[in-house]
């Protein structure tokens, strides 16, 4: 098996974590706060853990406004996905469901879905509603993240 690392922010403390990829299905932790670190995938968020998870997070977060019978939203949920992995260390990737999170579509006045809204250091910085092409997406996240 390759060894395969990857440096990986942590979304809590900002701490540099080094993780061995192949390991990923052991759920790592950052060695200092010992907060999950994250590896693929977007994270689910709710109205009860958003400003802990995205406002107060030390890497900017795309947040993938959503619902589960929307078309448009389960053509983007699959770049949504790929970027998560991608970026992964140097973006947080969260999915919030607008019907179940109605103060956040609310407070975050979401008018259609999907919305992405990208968050740095806990103010929005970028906002898109429709489906968008993964390219499109890139461009707006390259803008914000400094690779390191």
């Amino acid at each position: 098996m390759d060894n395969k690392e990857t440096i990986i922010v942590c979304p809590s403390c900002g701490t540099k974590n080094r993780v061995d990829l192949n390991m990923a299905d052991k759920h790592p932790t950052c060695g200092n706060c010992k907060s999950p670190l994250p590896i693929e995938g977007p994270v689910e968020v709710t109205d009860a853990d958003f400003d802990t998870a995205v406002l107060r997070s030390a890497l900017p977060v795309l947040v993938d406004f959503w619902a589960p019978w929307c078309g448009p939203c389960r053509m983007v949920g699959p770049i949504v996905e790929e970027l998560s992995r991608e970026y992964a260390g140097r973006l947080t990737v969260a999915k919030v469901n607008t019907d179940d999170n109605r103060e956040l579509a609310g407070r975050f006045k979401i008018q259609g879905i999907p919305t992405l809204m990208l968050f740095k250091e806990g103010n929005p910085v970028e906002r898109i509603t429709g489906a968008a092409p993964k390219q499109h997406l890139e461009e707006l996240i390259r803008k914000h993240i400094m690779d390191s």
